[in-house]
């Protein structure tokens, strides 16, 4: 399985920084060159590679943590994304309802990327508290995941597993994900909640 980050902002180097806690390689990228994040990215750790757009996206599950308004040129980068997982990590805070024609946020980006399966999740927190060790005073921090799929959650649930936190189904993007997805000027009710889960 491979993974790639597309977006090496505050979020997408929290990102990077939990795959390289673990080991585990990912491959991170922006519409710009990737010699432009090369350095910050090899100071995250050495299986943290900066590659093009068009490489990254080739990843098996793929982040998405560029802002909300430039998902759709993202989704220009493949003529298909059939195959792909992609977890939605943008927040479409301040974007008028109407603009998504009354849907979740997660639904429009969903329909720009052909043939994916999409998963809403690891966006409730801040950049400053996601890069935080997910282990916490002997529990893990909790991730709140979203799919119209069971099978892409559980794959992401493994995956967010295996990076250290707990995650927690929410079920369908229009059910519980409505509480991870910001509309117009107000937040989902369990963005910014910093939960940890004990076993």
């Amino acid at each position: 399985m491979s993974y790639a980050i597309i977006g090496f902002g505050n979020i997408g180097q929290a990102l990077a920084k939990a795959f390289a806690r673990k080991g585990i390689a990912v491959s991170v990228a922006t519409t710009r060159d990737p010699e432009s994040v090369a350095s910050e990215a090899a100071a995250i750790g050495p299986k943290v590679i900066a590659k093009t757009l068009a490489e990254a996206v080739k990843a098996d599950i793929v982040f998405l943590a560029v802002r909300f308004e430039s998902h759709p040129d993202v989704a220009k980068a493949l003529p298909t994304w059939q195959g792909k997982t992609i977890i939605d990590v943008t927040n479409a805070y301040g974007v008028p309802p109407e603009e998504l024609g009354g849907q979740p946020s997660s639904k429009v980006v969903a329909q720009a990327f052909t043939g994916a399966r999409l998963v809403k999740g690891f966006n409730h927190l801040g950049a400053s508290v996601l890069e935080q060790d997910p282990a916490v005073h002997g529990g893990r921090r909790v991730v709140f995941l979203a799919s119209d799929e069971d099978d892409a959650a559980t794959e992401i649930g493994t995956l967010a597993e295996n990076l250290g936190f707990s995650p927690i189904q929410l079920g369908g993007l229009s059910e519980g994900g409505l509480l991870v997805q910001a509309r117009g000027k107000s937040w989902g009710r369990l963005i910014f909640k910093d939960l940890v889960k004990f076993d």
